[in-house]
């Protein structure tokens, strides 16, 4: 009987930790970009799998990990399956109107 190892916890930076510069830094990849997007169209989590980008399963682990660390997005693990959300309520607080208009820009 083998053993299944524990997956590290997801580590997300508080609201006080979030700042303009890493937001900006991590919304700068057209592909980041195209995640926050779907993520923000979606009215609910969307797991990894779920995501529709022209990139590799781990590319859009890597994608996703850069845009928790700079708190644009949130993940929770749920088995072997990680589902991400937009932190849309902590980065309209701190940001007012950021988002909205890196939304609306044009692609």
């Amino acid at each position: 009987m083998s053993k299944t190892a524990a997956l590290p916890p997801l580590v997300h930076p508080t609201r006080d930790e979030i700042t303009v510069e890493g937001v900006l830094r991590a919304l700068a990849d057209p592909v980041r970009l195209a995640i926050v997007r779907q993520l923000a169209a979606a009215d609910h989590e969307i797991a990894c799998g779920g995501l529709t980008v022209p990139v590799t399963k781990s590319t859009i682990t890597h994608h996703l990990s850069i845009l928790r660390q700079a708190g644009v997005v949130s993940g929770r693990q749920e088995g072997t399956t990680r589902f991400n959300s937009l932190r849309r309520n902590d980065l309209d607080a701190l940001f007012p109107g950021l988002l909205d208009g890196v939304l609306a820009a044009p692609r």
